[in-house]
């Protein structure tokens, strides 16, 4: 049988019915030149309509589809003629330009308009409606246009993620590909969050040997990066070595060298503890040192009682309406006269009461006090329960990105700290040691420092466990909030929390609280019963709205998963219509009134108040959204967060996800009217006893657990949190030493 044997096409993009922006794979109806329209098939990056392609592949028969040409090669051939300009330019491929514009621009300059656009884009403020602004901005658009495609083509001929080129090229620009050649782990950069996999088959494609100190280095900082993905703020080096050795197939000798390589070129930091050799990378190394030496500063610093405490006690007292337990008033007296203070306690403890107290008795001290959590819900959820407001610590400490490094950095520090007399940060348990770096960066000395927290939550998605290790350290002021009230009581949300953080079974066939246990035969029938409780019986029986409800699950994966439950869910709740605009992805539709979650941080991406009143950049990993509008033509969709507004181009839609059914992780910090937990089997790691704490205390009027009571029991029973190896504890118990 003979290989069937490549052909070539050429023609011009007619239509562009489908492409995926992480892969690259796109299906085309191409006009062929001789007049013939051709589907076809393959990895084509960032396709225009209008735009003309030279393609090898062959013909298949797909089975749906019909006769299609697969695209195994492909070179772009940029439009020739005014008339082939105007229709790739007026397929808005570049910004800034539409059909109107495009009729302008190419009958001022005609043929020669992208030559124009490339070479001399300040004449384009020549045609009427372009600034000479609008003209550079076009130009540069222009040129990252056909750089980025030739750039995705680079990739996907080495079998790179296409999606790696986008961010590859904003660090190295036009020269990326010879740059590449020369050193291709330059691709492991640890903002670009590359596959070392890919990277190394690529420069091993290349000739680069198994010994290399290029790739040896690259080995060794990976591993530490992948670690932080773990929560590990260094690991010991004896474990270092071992794991990079393994990963690169060389002896640990290799290894040691590329060690004493980093360590001389400061890419690594070495250091000692409890009679340990460990690593750090250096961010992490000057993040975890310096938290140890600020809060053993604030701990330092006392101050007097202020006058008439008693009665500003009362005062705070009567302003809500209760009386303060002895653990209570304990820690209203620690916080009038400590620079630090950590509260800790679990549900029904009264950390609100606390809060709402500390907060009465600073504007009775005539303190100005700032309040912050770590996400955009738990920052919604504090301004609720306090009735003053409060930010995210990444708006608090104006997160942005530097435009000349592409990197994160914080307004607020030393040199410009925040102004206030006190700082309160809430769900401590999720900030990570470096945010907690930056936070104590900006907080002035002689300002009043509260944390607050519950440690028995899950840790935090970075590196380090800083709220645990500052309790467990004993070095600390701490207050711990142990006395359930007695209306916590009569929840059996609350009093089966605490029984799970006990170790014990929750309370399971009580049928006349607040906290429901539903038995499934199956995994599919357990999915089947929650998507019947969202779409029909809470909202019918118990007038609990869909839109208040919130699915967790322990995992991703299986027919009673998240990304199984979003698709039912988004069936029954949001149903296609013909008057919903929608947009496909991969395998994942966004339709307009769609609950969606933002699942990384995007400090660059502009919002606008829903009012009119204000402007800003910042959508951050798990703020949760509805999606309002989709312009297929623009190819932007727009979604809602709580009152901001934000657009999303096309290419940036793999930073969102459906949000009908979410990770229990991705929950952290956040509080629902009812919550409905999937328990079915998952990985030994998931189904965890923190896991199952964490989705118990995000209910606050009701709880269902859907699935089997032995996934409940194995939930109660593992106790086994990763060990995460971090140095704050000890650090602050050597007093920084």
């Amino acid at each position: 049988m003979h290989q069937q044997e490549l052909e070539i096409l050429q023609g011009t993009i007619g239509a562009v019915v489908f492409q995926n922006y992480d892969n690259g794979y796109a299906v085309l109806r191409l006009q062929s030149e001789d007049g013939q329209t051709v589907t076809v098939v393959g990895t084509i990056p960032l396709p225009a309509i209008g735009e003309r392609l030279m393609v090898t592949g062959k013909w298949a028969t797909h089975s749906s589809y019909g006769k299609q040409f697969e695209a195994e090669f492909l070179e772009r051939l940029m439009p020739q003629t005014a008339p082939q300009i105007i229709t790739y330019l007026s397929s808005r491929v570049i910004k800034g330009i539409g059909p109107v514009m495009a009729n302008r621009i190419v009958q001022k300059f005609g043929d020669q308009t992208l030559v124009v656009m490339e070479r001399e884009p300040e004449r384009l403020a020549e045609v009427v409606g372009i600034s000479d602004k609008k003209a550079m901005e076009i130009g540069e658009a222009f040129r990252l246009q056909v750089g980025m495609r030739h750039l995705m083509e680079f990739f996907t001929l080495h079998q790179l993620p296409t999606e790696l080129a986008v961010k590859t090229y904003k660090v190295y620009g036009e020269a990326t590909i010879d740059l590449l050649y020369d050193n291709p782990y330059l691709l492991m950069d640890e903002d670009l969050e590359a596959p070392f996999g890919a990277v190394d088959r690529f420069a091993i494609d290349l000739g680069v040997a198994g010994d290399d100190p290029r790739r040896v280095s690259a080995g060794i900082l990976f591993e530490l990066r992948y670690n932080l993905t773990a929560g590990h703020s260094f690991l010991p080096e004896d474990k270092l070595i071992g794991a990079t050795a393994q990963l690169l197939n060389v002896d640990n000798a290799t290894v040691e060298m590329g060690i004493a390589r980093l360590l001389e070129e400061e890419q690594l930091v070495r250091d000692y503890l409890a009679d340990i050799q460990i690593l750090y990378l250096p961010p992490l190394y000057r993040a975890e040192t310096y938290c140890t030496q600020r809060l053993l500063a604030h701990t330092a610093t006392r101050y007097p009682a202020p006058a008439s405490f008693s009665k500003k006690l009362r005062t705070a007292a009567q302003s809500s309406g209760l009386e303060y337990s002895s653990q209570q008033e304990l820690a209203l007296q620690e916080a009038a006269t400590s620079g630090l203070l950590l509260i800790t306690g679990g549900p029904g403890t009264g950390k609100t009461t606390v809060l709402n107290g500390i907060l009465s008795l600073y504007e009775q001290m005539g303190l100005k006090t700032l309040l912050c959590a770590p996400t955009g819900r738990a920052a919604k959820r504090l301004t609720e329960v306090t009735g003053r407001e409060a930010s995210t610590i990444h708006r608090l400490l104006g997160a942005g990105i530097d435009p000349h490094t592409g990197k994160l950095f914080f307004a607020k520090d030393e040199s410009d700290p925040l102004r206030a007399d006190a700082v309160i940060v809430d769900e401590m348990s999720m900030v990570d040691v470096q945010l907690l770096g930056s936070l104590l960066q900006a907080v002035p000395q002689t300002a009043r420092l509260i944390l607050v927290g519950d440690p028995d939550q899950l840790p935090p998605v970075g590196p380090g466990f800083p709220f645990s290790d500052m309790l467990r350290s004993a070095m600390l002021p701490a207050v711990k909030l142990t006395e359930i009230f007695r209306q916590a009581q009569e929840s059996l949300i609350v009093m089966n929390a605490h029984r799970v953080n006990r170790g014990e079974m929750p309370e399971l066939r009580n049928t006349k609280s607040d906290f429901f246990f539903l038995q499934g035969r199956s995994e599919e029938q357990v999915a089947q019963t929650i998507v019947g409780l969202c779409a029909a019986r809470l909202p019918q029986n118990m007038g609990i709205p869909a839109d208040q409800i919130q699915v967790l699950c322990p995992t991703k994966k299986g027919p009673a998963g998240t990304v199984a439950l979003n698709k039912l869910l988004q069936a029954h709740l949001n149903p296609a219509a013909p008057t919903k605009q929608e947009k496909a992805v991969g395998d994942t539709v966004f339709r307009v009134g769609d609950r969606v979650m933002q699942i990384r941080n995007n400090y660059d991406l502009l919002w606008k108040k829903t009012d009119g009143s204000a402007v800003g950049a910042g959508i951050f990993n798990g703020d949760v959204g509805i999606v309002t509008k989709v312009d297929n033509q623009l190819e932007v969709l727009t979604v809602v967060f709580d009152d901001r507004e934000a657009d999303y181009d096309f290419t940036q839609l793999n930073e969102l996800e459906l949000a009908y059914a979410m990770t229990v992780h991705k929950s952290q910090g956040s509080e629902y009217r009812a919550v409905i937990l999937s328990a079915w089997n998952a990985s030994s790691y998931l189904l965890s006893r923190s896991i199952l704490y964490t989705a118990i205390t995000r209910a606050r009027e009701l709880l269902i657990i859907a699935g089997r009571p032995e996934t409940v029991a194995t939930m109660t029973q593992n106790a086994k949190t990763g060990r995460r190896y971090t140095g704050l504890k000890l650090r602050l118990q050597n007093k920084g030493a």
